[in-house]
């Protein structure tokens, strides 16, 4: 499948089958994730990979009882580290270490999708409960929680607003 193929085709599943996606598949995932841009190649974000159930059903209750997240055989929560990149950008390294998770989250669905895949971007969640559910270091945020696994549906394609709507010339 080519690039603009796995863009268009790409769907937010929420229903998967009971297979379990294997360790080496997503670290395979991950390497390529980790080709994404990020800032001054800070690289900062990191990848929180959850298979424990009780870990997923706690995810799901933050998530705001999204309990499709806990049925997931997989579940990666994308982190911006802000720590790793406000040693060199000092405050605006909060705001590059966002986008730089917001990146690597962007092109891990359009490979899990490539590779057979699907995947969900949840960012309606209580930001505090997952990182207690986490133990994430006071200076790395979670920005995105993907469940991961083989689809059980296929969701319609639903339509855009035409691009001529939201496209701005020299100036708004």
């Amino acid at each position: 499948m080519d690039c603009i193929d796995a863009i268009q085709g790409r769907r937010s599943i929420r229903r998967y089958k009971s297979l379990p996606v294997e360790r080496k598949l997503i670290e395979k995932l991950l390497q390529i994730t980790q080709m994404s841009p990020s800032a001054g190649n800070r690289q900062a974000r990191d990848f929180v990979v959850v298979f424990d159930t009780a870990v997923k059903e706690k995810l799901a209750e933050a998530a705001l009882s999204q309990e499709f997240i806990a049925e997931a055989p997989c579940v990666v929560v994308f982190c911006a580290n802000i720590e790793r990149s406000s040693a060199r950008y000092g405050t605006r390294g909060e705001l590059y270490a966002l986008q730089d998770a917001t990146i690597a989250a962007a092109t891990f669905q359009i490979a899990a999708h490539t590779l057979g895949l699907g995947t969900c971007w949840v960012g309606a969640f209580d930001d505090e409960a997952v990182s207690d559910i986490l133990h994430l270091p006071e200076k790395v945020i979670p920005v995105a929680i993907m469940p991961l696994g083989y689809p059980d549906e296929k969701p319609p394609v639903y339509g855009r607003i035409d691009v001529k709507k939201l496209m701005h010339l020299d100036t708004w």
